[in-house]
């Protein structure tokens, strides 16, 4: 589907065979233990460094993957070990992974909490809205910080995001070393993938695992849209179209529908909503959905409700941080300790197929998020935009999808320009340019003047600690509110 857009290939292949990895952010209580599971079941050799701030969280997981490793039978063979240093830590690496994130009882409790006292109730309030672009101005700095180390230490190196937002974080990798190697990685369109494969068995009786759904992906991150389906080659388009108006796309829920249910559960209502409204299908989960066609959060938990949809709390964020109290952060002390039971077993994230792909295997394809060189023909060159790729031999070429119709070329053009204002502000720390970002973003826009000023104000109050690179104390939109202490 699609021809190829301007690729990104390295200067230098890697060896599958001597390959060195470092995992920033390898401390990670949920992604690094995946990588780990990945790699021993990989056909890749190599060293992985595991860098973060919190060192005894990179050794522990150093000493579970080497524990994976002795323990288990494998195809891939790794060593891991912790490195202070970050410098050190990218020396000379062929790949280089980002899953990093700031303490969420300190951080992600006011992005979620502070925005639902002025009427603005996330779903997720991870990538956009308030708390997604709080989330950014944390975050931006220390990736240009990481992208300028990548510079100097392995400037060929393959570089694979997963820290949220996406976007921000990839476009401010970029922004800060053009020249990068960089993708931004994402589970969403795979969770799209595995609904229409449902769809192609229950109503075309097919036999149809995830991998054999094709779509054209275009959009940007939790924002993605596709106009094209095929299941085997059959085209899914009049079987959606149909079921569009059936009763299962077409549901009700209350608050006691969703007792007990994860805040992960999707039902896919807003999804259906959107399909019927622009004759696209959007390749997102509907709780992020949301978040970018905001006006199913208006009427706040409620309506988020009726939809299907269950808020992401604060007191979720918090006992995310702890492996003892979140059914989503892994304890890999547990199965250290012989208190929980390990099965090595893939984890469904691509990041290994792609690096076999580049050290020489078999050609990959996936959704990958990358500058727009062309590949989306109506989003401005230079955003990160989100579309398939043809991941082969040291070259990660993303291919051409088209556009959009006006009116949802509209929506995540609107989108693309927070991004980028909040990006260029982050060069000099302006935060008076920042809050321009902040005004323009389709939630805020639902404030007044006064409240947007003083929501933000209070964010930065509250988040201060984590926002040194800011330029706080020359910001006129900080001095003028009562609420930024």
């Amino acid at each position: 589907m699609g021809t190829s857009a301007q690729q990104r290939q390295s200067d230098t292949g890697i060896d599958a065979d001597e390959m060195v990895i470092t995992y920033i952010g390898g401390g990670s209580r949920q992604w690094a233990p995946k990588f780990v599971q990945d790699m021993a079941l990989s056909n890749l050799d190599g060293e992985a460094r595991l860098y973060d701030v919190n060192y005894e969280s990179a050794q522990l997981n150093s000493r579970f993957g080497n524990w994976v490793q002795d323990e288990n039978e494998t195809t891939g063979t790794w060593t891991y070990r912790a490195v202070k240093d970050l410098d050190e830590a990218l020396a000379g690496a062929d790949a280089v992974i980002t899953s990093t994130q700031f303490d969420p009882t300190e951080t992600f409790v006011y992005d979620l909490d502070i925005p639902k006292r002025y009427g603005i109730h996330g779903a997720v309030a991870a990538t956009i809205g308030p708390g997604g672009i709080m989330r950014a101005m944390r975050t931006i700095p220390l990736y240009r910080t990481i992208a300028a180390a990548i510079r100097e230490q392995c400037p060929d190196a393959w570089v694979f995001n997963f820290t949220n937002p996406v976007h921000f974080v990839t476009r401010a990798l970029y922004d800060e070393y053009p020249d990068i190697n960089a993708v931004g990685l994402c589970h969403e369109v795979m969770g799209t993938r595995f609904h229409l494969a449902r769809i192609a068995e229950e109503h075309l009786g097919m036999d149809a695992p995830h991998e054999d759904i094709t779509l054209n992906v275009k959009g940007i991150n939790h924002f993605t849209w596709v106009d094209e389906a095929y299941c085997k080659g059959v085209d899914l388009w009049p079987v959606l179209e149909e079921l569009a108006d059936s009763e299962q796309a077409n549901q009700l829920f209350t608050a006691a529908d969703l007792e007990g249910e994860s805040v992960f559960t999707d039902n896919q209502q807003i999804t259906w909503e959107l399909f019927r409204r622009f004759d696209m299908f959007p390749a997102a989960g509907d709780r992020h959905l949301v978040e970018y066609a905001n006006w199913f959060l208006h009427g706040g938990e409620e309506s988020l409700n009726r939809w299907g949809i269950k808020r992401t709390g604060s007191d979720y964020r918090a006992k995310h941080w702890t492996p003892a109290e979140s059914k989503q952060t892994t304890d890999v002390t547990a199965w250290l300790d012989g208190e929980k039971e390990f099965e090595l077993e893939p984890t469904r994230e691509v990041f290994a197929d792609m690096l076999e792909a580049l050290a020489g295997g078999d050609s990959f394809a996936t959704n990958v998020n990358m500058v727009n060189t062309g590949q989306v023909s109506d989003i401005e060159a230079g955003a990160v935009v989100e579309t398939n790729a043809l991941v082969r031999a040291n070259e990660i070429r993303p291919l051409s999808t088209g556009g959009f119709p006006r009116q949802v070329r509209s929506m995540i053009t609107t989108h693309v320009d927070t991004i980028e204002t909040i990006i260029e502000a982050s060069r000099t720390g302006d935060v008076d340019e920042a809050f321009k970002g902040f005004l323009i973003d389709p939630q805020i826009r639902t404030l007044s003047p006064e409240d947007s000023r003083n929501m933000f104000a209070e964010l930065i109050s509250a988040e201060t600690s984590y926002l040194d690179d800011w330029k706080l104390d020359e910001s006129t939109v900080l001095s003028e509110s009562a609420t930024y202490e």
